[in-house]
């Protein structure tokens, strides 16, 4: 063991725990292949079909909400371990409904996973992570994330490739859209292995008391250097009992000031309309005359962009810094969501009511759609779960966590149940103009009230 600890094991600790991440990315993504196959298996009118999507979001602010209480009682892994059993659960019985609710009520349990996961990852990345490495480290999130994505719309894309429509019978005599859920089922339990071999956070070791415990995996992480930090979160913990919400209250309007900027850059990230792409992206793409199978490899383009981008954030997110990237991101996604929202105010309706593009305005349209999936994929994807992990003092990291990510997923639920409305009501360039209205708004946020967290320790924060 180097006096500097060994970098391969933080490595490949913090991408154990990043399994989360896919699984989380994978459960939302996954959907997005099945929504018209769904509406024609259960008969389900779009309220329905709705609910089946937004209703896991609301599980998944609830299972965030949880999840900072779990983690510090019972331990990040823990915590991991129970999502791990969520996702299998839903994994298998999504694919197995007999209604519509039964389908409803198996997402629920998988949003409850993915609220779970995504809470608790960041904090305990963080928590294993050299301040030199923690961007970087961090980031492995948003990438597990994105690469989750991507798997999904590339296994719904072979499937329907294969059998024809996501309707037809598949491998099995089973129906392809059911293989777009039961091809989750091999992650989760990866997950829920990766959950019971590697260590738990040495902060929560400390917590609790197991100080020669805490001592080795620091030891393990940091080398000698683990000496130093075990003093220092030792001292940062010495007056500390266990977390309460009340420990968020403060004076600006009744909580702490870092608590909304947390809860503010959680609301800017999904504001900016990024799942609209990835859970609606199909529909988008038929919407303007793509065929079912052309629409899925289209998407499948963008997860692919989305994916090559977070490598970018985590090339420079250490050496940049996080306010850097967030102000690039905004002002790029306002830009491409302004053309975006003029090529379809350019639209015209076809004799079957599907929007009809131009040549030229379709293929500006596409360019902008990936154009803005690369903003958002080397700024506001990664960088605010990075924030959001390492942004909090100890004492206050797990209810602190909890309650921006759960008002992530509020967001995320808001813009995912307006889209639809929106779409038919007045049309996808409202939906873009509005989304790039928050852009502008995002980089004034982040102009005014974010601080730089790069090369910070957590016990400073």
């Amino acid at each position: 063991m180097s006096p500097a600890g060994s970098t391969h094991s933080v490595v490949l600790i913090a991408i154990a725990a990043a399994l989360g991440g896919f699984l989380f990315g994978y459960d939302t993504a996954c959907i997005n292949g099945a929504i018209s196959a769904l509406q024609s298996h259960f008969q389900a009118g779009p309220l329905l079909i709705g609910l089946s999507v937004s209703l896991a979001l609301l599980g998944s602010a609830a299972g965030a909400l949880m999840a900072g209480g779990m983690a510090d009682r019972r331990g990040r892994l823990h915590a991991m371990g129970i999502a791990a059993v969520l996702f299998l659960g839903s994994a298998v019985g999504s694919g197995l409904p007999v209604t519509i609710w039964d389908f409803i009520f198996w997402r629920l349990l998988g949003g409850i996973g993915v609220g779970i996961a995504s809470a608790v990852a960041p904090a305990y990345i963080a928590e294993i992570s050299p301040p030199a490495l923690r961007g970087r480290l961090g980031s492995l999130q948003q990438l597990a994330i994105v690469v989750g994505i991507f798997v999904a719309l590339l296994v719904n894309y072979g499937i329907v490739h294969q059998a024809g429509s996501a309707s037809q019978p598949w491998w099995l005599g089973q129906t392809a859209w059911r293989w777009m859920f039961w091809a989750e089922i091999p992650a989760a339990i990866l997950y829920g292995l990766g959950s019971r071999m590697i260590p738990e956070s040495p902060r929560h070791l400390v917590r609790i008391g197991a100080m020669e415990q805490a001592a080795r995996v620091l030891h393990c992480l940091l080398g000698e250097a683990g000496t130093t930090t075990l003093a220092e979160i030792r001292e940062s913990l010495r007056d500390e009992r266990p977390a309460r919400w009340s420990d968020l209250q403060g004076p600006a309007l009744g909580l702490l000031p870092v608590i909304w900027i947390g809860m503010a850059l959680s609301v800017f990230q999904q504001f900016v309309g990024i799942n609209v792409i990835f859970y609606y992206s199909s529909v988008l793409w038929e919407s303007v005359g793509f065929g079912e199978t052309r629409a899925l490899y289209v998407s499948m383009i963008t997860g692919g962009i989305n994916i090559g981008t977070t490598l970018v954030a985590m090339a420079l997110i250490d050496r940049w810094g996080r306010r850097p990237l967030l102000l690039m991101g905004s002002a790029g996604m306002a830009l491409s969501l302004g053309v975006m929202a003029w090529c379809f105010a350019s639209a015209t309706l076809g004799p079957d009511r599907s929007l009809q593009l131009s040549s030229g305005t379709g293929v500006a349209a596409l360019i902008s759609a990936n154009v803005y999936v690369f903003f958002f994929g080397c700024s506001w994807g990664p960088v605010v779960w990075v924030m959001l992990g390492e942004m909090f003092g100890n004492r206050i990291r797990g209810p602190a966590l909890s309650l921006c990510a759960g008002v992530q997923w509020v967001a995320n639920f808001v813009v995912s149940t307006t889209f639809p409305p929106l779409l038919q009501g007045v049309g996808l360039w409202a939906a873009y103009a509005l989304y790039a209205i928050f852009a502008v708004l995002s980089l004034a946020f982040v102009s005014t009230r974010v601080h730089e967290t790069r090369g910070r320790t957590l016990e400073s924060m």
